[in-house]
């Protein structure tokens, strides 16, 4: 019986994928389950599973687009699988050639006249040239078969044109369809709104202390998750968002809408692009919970695993290039959403403290803002909120009892 495999539905929004790359040659023997092809949506890679056992006939191409519903493959239900051996057939010795003497004559050898090869100098015309620093390949010769000669030496002059020898290839490939949906929407998000970025950089001395008493603990009491920047940072925003709550709305039409919880996307960086995967409702996670969570997801995006499900949502979004070694940068809204904070690395520099100089490590973080449906009030409200609960972890995100916070 021939089974026609056809392209299951991703998600609702989702009408079109894209054979990726498959995992299988035409005529092979596949097995019920078999991981047979990845495909592209405009949100996620997923693998598709052979339906059944046979004999595969593939019948699209990789990089075709191809429709949600459409057939993409046969399987041959009936196909016997090949067995694991082959049988070894013993060669026949070859029948001997009967030995044929071969007549060798002696060919006196016939001197061959002398030639150079294009752009060879001559010995007086090398010196010259070297003192010059001028290559022969850059000289045309005027001499017998192309000879440089004493005078095409006198006469060079140094190019000063581009230089030759280099690599100038190039290649041409067609953009995923999870790339090509990225680029779509950071350009809308360019040109469908007021977008503007505040800046402001905090003192990350309280964090690291804090996680350098108790990141080995914290390590050891929660079976090996890490105590990183991110959950203070997420923990940060959602204070920051019920202070500042039209940083946690949205525009819709001629309407805003407004919620009472934050989902907090996070941008990670897949094998096949920028993944961003939602926390929610991150302002009711511990620390351990939204470590935990940020773990979960990141594994699922590296591992190729993450779902539609898992990026869809959000209200608000943290993304860190600091882990590229950005310093400062203006990070695109992620629409609908209306704001997105930017992490970046952190370097020890000079600030005055109570009217000393002292060397602190300092990160520059940037709130880029919808400014239609967020005032400057509370953009910079919103972004210095987050600064204080950064350089006052304890009192501010921890309730002033950092063992209790940590659920060590």
């Amino acid at each position: 019986m021939i089974l026609e495999m056809k392209v299951p539905s991703p998600g609702e929004s989702i009408k079109e994928v894209e054979i990726a790359t498959w995992l299988v040659k035409d005529g092979d023997y596949v097995e019920k389950d078999q991981a047979i092809a990845e495909v592209d949506s405009d949100k996620a890679t997923l693998e598709l599973p052979a339906e059944a056992s046979g004999i595969i006939t593939l019948k699209a191409e990789e990089g075709d687009a191809v429709a949600v519903g459409a057939v993409v493959c046969h399987i041959d239900t009936d196909g016997v699988k090949p067995s694991g051996s082959t049988p070894v057939v013993e060669a026949k010795p070859a029948t001997e050639a009967p030995k044929v003497e071969a007549k060798v004559e002696t060919v006196k050898p016939v001197a061959a006249p002398i030639t150079y090869a294009a752009q060879t100098p001559s010995p007086a015309a090398k010196k010259i040239l070297d003192e010059k620093n001028i290559q022969p390949s850059e000289v045309v010769g005027t001499g017998k078969e192309g000879r440089i000669t004493k005078d095409d030496a006198v006469n060079a002059v140094p190019s000063m044109g581009t230089p030759t020898g280099g690599s100038r290839g190039s290649e041409r490939s067609k953009l995923s369809m999870l790339r090509r949906k990225v680029a779509e929407r950071l350009v809308a998000a360019k040109n469908e709104t007021a977008m503007l970025t505040t800046f402001n950089e905090v003192n990350m001395t309280p964090i690291n202390n804090i996680r350098n008493q108790y990141k080995d603990a914290f390590k050891a009491r929660h079976n090996g998750i890490g105590l990183g920047y991110m959950s203070f940072f997420t923990k940060a925003v959602t204070r920051a968002l019920q202070l500042f709550p039209d940083v946690n709305s949205m525009m819709d039409g001629d309407y805003k809408v407004a919620y009472d919880f934050a989902d907090i996307s996070i941008a990670v960086s897949g094998p096949k692009g920028l993944m961003v995967p939602v926390v929610r409702n991150a302002e009711l996670l511990t620390f351990r919970g939204v470590e935990a969570e940020i773990k979960r997801l990141a594994i699922r995006a590296r591992d190729g695993q993450i779902t539609v499900d898992d990026m869809t949502g959000g209200t608000f979004t943290i993304t860190n290039g600091g882990v590229f070694g950005s310093m400062l940068s203006t990070p695109i809204i992620n629409p609908p959403q209306s704001g997105i904070l930017g992490m970046h690395n952190i370097i020890e520099r000079p600030i005055a403290v109570n009217g000393q100089v002292e060397i602190h490590p300092m990160m520059y973080v940037a709130l880029s803002y919808d400014h239609r449906i967020i005032d400057g009030r509370e953009s910079v409200g919103f972004l210095v909120a987050v600064k204080e609960a950064l350089e006052n972890p304890l009192e501010l995100l921890m309730g002033g009892n950092a063992l209790k916070a940590l659920e060590l």
